[in-house]
């Protein structure tokens, strides 16, 4: 039986099943006198599938920041694996076990699939690449960067340069980048951003093919995704949880309806 996409042998971080894989409490941030994320409160448990979305201007991409490490909290708390990592880096939250991608690619076009996916394999060791290394040397890295790209279906691209992927192919490729660290965590910000109804269709099923013991934490405007990839939704706006629950209580919401969906 063939293993799911981002599995793999060595694993950072053993979440026991009722140990929250990250817990926000009471989490804010002001911009002086704007309160961008006002007092986020919510669990996510190993493998679940979880979005939050919101008008724009609601505070997702801030709240993301402050759960990555990019943004320093104003009050509350950021809890990762048991483990309260509020004022810590970004790389330090990515050892233990998070990942993220963001709304704009950051790939480089003019190398190749293959050559991405070693250079995000290769960051997160201590070794780097010496030129007058023999490549044969550094056989464990391509082996890792082979399984991840068998397993996201993309190894028949692995020469093709990036450029030449269309945008919804890159948009799959940033996460399996972001597979790179082993995550028990992860975070996509935006993946379906920019994407064709088709490319959507397609990213719909990348995503739910993902390991499940990795939790997945997603900000996202096409609805279709995010019905079709989670299971529970926070609606987020003017920076706090307007409501929070399984898909049907979220469609059936008219108070999210008349906020979220301009209805009513």
């Amino acid at each position: 039986m063939s293993r799911a996409i981002g599995e793999d042998t060595e694993v950072k971080t053993d979440a026991p099943g009722g140990e929250p894989a990250l817990e926000l409490r009471g989490l804010s941030k002001s911009f002086g006198g704007l309160h961008a994320v006002r007092g986020v409160t919510f669990t996510v448990m190993p493998g679940d599938r979880k979005a939050i979305i919101g008008p724009n201007g609601a505070g997702k991409t801030t709240l993301f920041n402050l759960i990555t490490g990019i943004l320093p909290a104003s009050s509350g708390q950021v809890v990762l694996f048991g483990h309260d990592v509020t004022t810590w880096s970004s790389h330090r939250r990515t050892a233990l076990g998070m990942a993220r991608t963001f709304q704009i690619t950051s790939l480089f076009p003019k190398l190749t699939v293959l050559d991405n996916v070693l250079l995000a394999v290769q960051g997160l060791r201590l070794s780097k690449f010496v030129m007058w290394r023999f490549l044969s040397s550094y056989r464990d890295l391509y082996d890792r960067a082979h399984r991840l790209l068998e397993r996201a279906r993309f190894l028949d691209r692995k020469d093709t340069e990036v450029r030449y992927l269309s945008h919804g192919e890159q948009r799959q490729l940033e996460i399996v980048l972001g597979l790179a660290s082993d995550p028990k965590i992860l975070l996509l910000d935006e993946p379906a951003a920019g994407l064709s109804s088709g490319e959507s269709s397609e990213m719909i099923r990348f995503l739910t093919q993902l390991d499940r013991s990795i939790a997945i934490l997603l900000i996202e405007h096409d609805m279709d995704v995010v019905f079709d990839v989670a299971e529970h939704i926070s609606v987020l706006h003017f920076g706090e949880v307007l409501e929070a629950g399984p898909i049907e209580q979220i469609r059936r919401s008219e108070k999210v309806q008349q906020v979220y969906l301009g209805a009513g």
